[in-house]
């Protein structure tokens, strides 16, 4: 193996980051490889063996400079200065076929200084989660790391049960977050928090350059990318569950994947982590984290920034959201010259979805095929309660052109998903990867690679959740 890499963040020196070898599994066995991205970051001519050796920390191409990186963050709150990678090692800096500069990262690949007190290892169930759940968002169009492959061995770890320790490879175009620069703000070491300013707005943010104070100008494009993520996240029905400071990429991407999950029966009060008593990260609390997040992000820039810019940033975030979400809400009922004034309409659309617990998902995807003065039946999900739905519809084929249907389905269809990674399909592949059979999970990998397809033969993919897989609760741990 023979890439040439480009390792910045190394260069940054003591005090940024930790050197650490990768613990190699023994006896690697590859899970699943993403080909496609491969091929983008430059490894499609790897082999399976080979991938397995590099993504097991058995072995790494020579230039890579693997490190555990240092960073701190507020947790459910509150702020904890005792974190940095601890089972995940940054391997290398890569620029890919683009020539974009881009990160790969190990999770699983062992101690470090800041694994407090884990064992620095992944299993099979959170990889394989983390892996379809990037994809899944990745082909959904919403900004994400993403998995390049998982390798799993016989060795065991203890977690609610004795599982196979794993490793997953992921790229990024960085793993620098909120809480990189709470780090260096909170330990007084200014210094080192302007060059991490100067290296995220050299490597990330240039454009930033051009202003007359270039860390207030990277806030201003932290606060919008943020904004633009969590209205998808919105409007997608996709909860992360553990929005913490450290979670937050600074480019605003999906990160740190665990008790995740997608929205089922329309509840926006929905709490996919079953640790979340108070409910902080619910779907509903998503935009306004988002922003107490941002807030904490901008204190730490506190010694470079002005208040003005600060507020600044805070009404860009707002803006962004608002705008977005309105606009990306207006497209999914297929209205997308709809006004500010009008929102009333996809709101009490909601709302009735929640009051008789209809299926996000399937309820937009039915209604990108609904045509003008149809009774609302004609969408299956709505089948049991379809007269509370009547004066809804009323009113939507009062909006709607009737002489524009077949335009309106299309764009309807490629703004409404037919397909998501429900938890219980993913809880499925788990149970036979863990058998050793992987079969499903490369099934519903190739699924989620086409979620706006109408894919007849999968069908059953599609449908609404059984009983025992609504609405889920898992663990940080998965």
């Amino acid at each position: 193996m023979s890439f040439k890499f480009s390792n910045y963040y190394a260069e940054l020196g003591d005090g940024f980051y930790t050197a650490v070898e990768p613990n190699p599994l023994p006896e690697p066995k590859g899970v699943i490889f993403n080909r496609v991205a491969l091929m983008e970051a430059g490894f499609g001519d790897l082999s399976d063996e080979e991938l397995t050796a590099f993504f097991s920390g058995n072995t790494y191409p020579k230039g890579a400079k693997p490190l555990a990186m240092k960073y701190a963050g507020h947790q459910f709150g509150h702020y904890n200065p005792d974190l940095g990678d601890g089972r995940g090692l940054l391997m290398g800096q890569i620029n890919n076929q683009d020539g974009e500069l881009i990160d790969l990262h190990l999770k699983g690949a062992g101690k470090t200084p800041y694994s407090r007190m884990g064992d620095g290892r992944a299993v099979l169930r959170s990889s394989l989660r983390e892996f379809l759940a990037s994809e899944a968002l990745f082909h959904l169009g919403i900004p994400t790391t993403r998995g390049l492959g998982i390798t799993t061995s016989d060795e065991l770890v203890r977690r609610e049960t004795y599982e196979s320790a794993t490793m997953l490879m992921r790229m990024s175009d960085t793993h620098i977050r909120f809480g990189s620069f709470e780090h260096f703000f909170y330990t007084n070491q200014h210094d080192k928090l302007k060059m991490l300013c100067d290296y995220t707005i050299e490597h990330h943010f240039p454009e930033a350059q051009e202003g007359e104070n270039p860390i207030e100008e990277m806030m201003f494009l932290v606060a919008d990318k943020t904004a633009a993520l969590i209205a998808k996240w919105q409007v997608f029905g996709f909860s992360h569950g553990v929005l913490n400071t450290d979670n937050m990429s600074i480019t605003g991407q999906t990160f740190d994947f665990g008790p995740y999950g997608f929205m089922e029966q329309y509840d926006p009060y929905y709490i996919c982590n079953h640790s979340d008593d108070q409910g902080r990260y619910a779907y509903n609390k998503q935009p306004a984290i988002g922003f107490w997040n941002l807030q904490a992000f901008m204190q730490s820039l506190n010694p470079f920034i002005s208040t003005a810019a600060h507020k600044v940033a805070l009404e860009i975030y707002e803006n962004r959201f608002m705008k977005d979400y309105h606009s990306l809400m207006a497209k999914k009922i297929g209205l997308p010259e709809l006004t500010v004034t009008d929102k009333a309409l996809y709101q009490d659309l909601l709302d009735l979805m929640e009051g008789y617990k209809v299926d996000y998902t399937n309820l937009f995807r039915g209604l990108s095929h609904y045509r003008h003065n149809e009774p609302p039946e004609s969408i299956d999900v709505l089948s049991e309660c379809a007269d509370a739905f009547i004066p809804w519809f009323k009113k939507y084929n009062n909006h709607i052109d009737p002489s524009n249907e077949q335009d309106r389905h299309k764009h309807m269809c490629a703004t409404n998903p037919k397909y998501i990674l429900r938890n219980y399909l993913a809880q499925l592949a788990i149970q036979d990867a863990e058998q050793g059979d992987y079969a499903e999970l490369h099934k519903l990998y190739e699924i989620l690679k086409k979620p706006y397809d109408e894919q007849s033969e999968f069908e059953e993919y599609a449908k609404v959740s059984p009983a025992w897989g609504q609405n889920m609760q898992l663990s940080c741990s998965s």
